[in-house]
């Protein structure tokens, strides 16, 4: 008689588990760095929109020679 097999089918389907628990894990920090990265660059751009929008713009707002 064949002896059931819940012990083995329960670890393989908790193993399985486990690995999409640490897949998650690691997705959520690739997704973390992701964001990070992005706010990082657009924050940078804003920067240098601003730096060159104020040397263009300079002799508008510049002082007159009197």
């Amino acid at each position: 008689m064949a002896k059931p097999r819940t012990k083995l089918h329960s670890s393989s389907s908790s193993s399985t588990s486990k690995k999409s628990i640490r897949r998650s894990y690691k997705n959520s920090g690739f997704r973390k760095r992701l964001l990070w990265v992005l706010k990082q660059q657009k924050t940078r751009f804003y920067i240098l929109r601003r730096c060159i929008t104020m040397l263009l713009c300079w002799h508008e707002h510049a002082l007159p020679d009197d």
